[in-house]
Formats: C-alpha cells, sequence, structure tokens
C-alpha cells in the first residue's frame, strides 16, 4: 500500500517517458531519409503531411490498407532479432494496395510494448526504415505506445499503415478476367507473415525442435532462418507487368493461401483451376506438412506453399508477360487457368 503523501510517478505506474524520448531520439534521421520531395511534415509532427500536387494522375484515387505480422512477432522474440519484422509489415502492405494498381505513396507504423527498450525499438524501426527505402516510399509517422498492464515486458506488437495512388482508370478490379486467362505464380521466401501458429506448434510443441536446429532436407537452413525469412515485396514485378497492360487482376497470397486469397480478384461464375506440383514447393512446408500430419486442404488455406503473388493473365498476353516478369528478376510459374465454376480454386 502506498505511503501518505508519497508522490505517484509515470515511471513507477510502468511508463518511462525519458526512454520513449531517447527511442525516437535514435532513429529521426534515419526516417527523415526515407521523405521525398512530396512530403512536407518532419519527424515529430502530430501529423504526416504529403503533397499530391506533382502526381498528374486523372481521376485520382486514393487506395488505403493497414496489417500485422501476427505471431512471426514470437519468433523474432524467441531469437533475439527484431530487425525483419518491420520489413516484412511494409512489403505486406505494398503488396496489398498494388495488386490493385496503386502506385505506394508512404507508411505509418505503430508499435506497442510491454516495456520501452530504445535498442529493440531502434532494431524495429531499421526493418520499418529499410522496407520504405527499398520500396521508394516515406515513413511519415508513427506511434509508439508502453502499456505495461497490457503487454508482458517482453511483448511486443506492430501494425502497419499504407496509402497509395492509382487513376480510377488504371485500377486493377478483376472485373476483365474470363474463362481462358491464365494463372503465372511468383515464389515466396517462405511463410511470409501467416501461419505461425500452426507453424510453431508443429515445430516447438510438436517436434520439440529450436530455432538454431537445422530443418531436415533444408539444405543447411535452420529453422529459425526459414521462419524468419522477409516477406517479399513484389512491387518490381507488378509495375512491369501493370504498366505494360499485361494482366488483369492479382492476389497476395497471406492468410487464406491460395484458396481463399484468389476468390478476391476474379468474378462469380469462375473457378480457378489450379495443378499441384505446377510450382518447386519450398522445404519448410513439406517438413510441416509431414511432422504435422497437417491436411492438404488445410495446408493450402493456411499457407502459401511457395507462391506469394498470382498473376492472371489472358492468355494470348502469356509470353509477353512471362518475358517481362524474367526481365524484373522473377521466374514465374504457369500454376492454372481460370475455368467455369462457383468462384472457387479448384486444385487437381
Amino acid at each position: 500500500m502506498k505511503k501518505s503523501g508519497e508522490k505517484s510517478s509515470y515511471q513507477q505506474a510502468g511508463v518511462d517517458i525519458d526512454a520513449a524520448r531517447e527511442a525516437v531520439a535514435g532513429f529521426k534521421t534515419r526516417v527523415a531519409e526515407t521523405f521525398g520531395t512530396d512530403v512536407l511534415s518532419e519527424v515529430g509532427h502530430f501529423g504526416g503531411m504529403y503533397s499530391l500536387a506533382r502526381s498528374k494522375v486523372e481521376d485520382p484515387v486514393l487506395v488505403c490498407s493497414t496489417d500485422g505480422v501476427g505471431t512471426k512477432l514470437i519468433v523474432a522474440r524467441i531469437a533475439g532479432r527484431h530487425d525483419t519484422v518491420g520489413q516484412c509489415l511494409v512489403n505486406h502492405c505494398v503488396n496489398d494496395i498494388m495488386v490493385q494498381g496503386a502506385r505506394p505513396l508512404f507508411f505509418m507504423d505503430y508499435i506497442s510494448v510491454g516495456r520501452l527498450r530504445p535498442d529493440h525499438i531502434a532494431e524495429v524501426m531499421t526493418g520499418f526504415i529499410r522496407g520504405c527505402m527499398d520500396n521508394g516510399i516515406a515513413l511519415l509517422g508513427g506511434e509508439t505506445a508502453e502499456m505495461p498492464d497490457l503487454y508482458g515486458e517482453e511483448d511486443y506488437d506492430l501494425a502497419g499503415f499504407i496509402v497509395g495512388l492509382a487513376g480510377r482508370a488504371r485500377l486493377v478490379t478483376g472485373e476483365r478476367v474470363r474463362e481462358g486467362h491464365v494463372l503465372l505464380g511468383l515464389r515466396s521466401s517462405g511463410l511470409h507473415t501467416n501461419g505461425y501458429s500452426l507453424a510453431r506448434k508443429v515445430i516447438f510443441a510438436g517436434a520439440g525442435a529450436s530455432l538454431d536446429d537445422l530443418l531436415p532436407g533444408g539444405g543447411g537452413e535452420t529453422f529459425g532462418q526459414a521462419l524468419l525469412a522477409v516477406h517479399r515485396s513484389y512491387k518490381r514485378p507488378l509495375e512491369a507487368v501493370f504498366s505494360a497492360g499485361l494482366a488483369d487482376a492479382a492476389a497476395h497470397i497471406t492468410g487464406g493461401g491460395l484458396s481463399d486469397n484468389l476468390p478476391r480478384v476474379f468474378p462469380h461464375g469462375l473457378d480457378a483451376r489450379i495443378e499441384r506440383g505446377s510450382w518447386p514447393v519450398p522445404r519448410i512446408f513439406s517438413y510441416l506438412a509431414e511432422t504435422g500430419n497437417i491436411d492438404r486442404e488445410e495446408l493450402y488455406r493456411v499457407f502459401n506453399m511457395g507462391v506469394g503473388m498470382v498473376l492472371i493473365v489472358a492468355r494470348e498476353k502469356l509470353d509477353q508477360a512471362l518475358e517481362v516478369l524474367r526481365d524484373s528478376g522473377e521466374e514465374p510459374y504457369l500454376i492454372g487457368e481460370m475455368v467455369p465454376g462457383k468462384h472457387r480454386v479448384r486444385y487437381v
């Protein structure tokens, strides 16, 4: 019980304002390096300001999205490595709006922690900054919240918010997809940011493995390396394909896998017919299937299975699309086609 006359402080309650100030001061200069001439605010302003005056987009539409990285954060915490999850989140958000034809403009972050440690926050911010620099977008603002009664001392969570711009006529809605269109898959770098609750259960609780253990049959890769691989950005290939008018739809394969994400981008009355075995499946997925005895239908709903992005292309544009994708550094896989159906994914 508090003694009579004894003063209370925010720090005694578990919130260290000085630590927060130190954390912000440590990365101000690096955040500013992500700014271009369209950013009108400075780091630390109450609101980030971004000018659209130079966009020259006819009938402009803002395309926005928000997301997190789920329980991949638990793996990062166990590994003591926090510089990749921020990059994963930026790339995830970039992919989400680019499939609709938008050019990403800026990203904003939210970090919530149980106990604020400036060195820890600096690692997370390194990932955010790297992701923004790689994608050519501004890290326009963010918030760091210390909430000791809501999170444990080592716990934290991340959320990302992104805004992009597209001319209405250049939006990619999937309405032009027809029977006979083909499906091109682009490789993933692993689990990306989905399926970690199941993966952790299979690897740690079921198999009793650790992050430093080698993934059996993984060519020398550890579980830690496989699980913390950075979620890919597909900005370069998407820009190349859309600027050439070669894709009528695109799906970012996140939670729900191919089964749930593909129907989000094609019309009713069609099915996506996918040929299993038409692309190489990374070892981490086959290991999870074998060790966890996971049903095949469940696998394709939880994990991306090695395909992180799918483009839907008219068959007459296939050869040109393949050439453009290869020129952008991709190895696209022809994984299926659109057929008459009931708005679902069928595997053969």
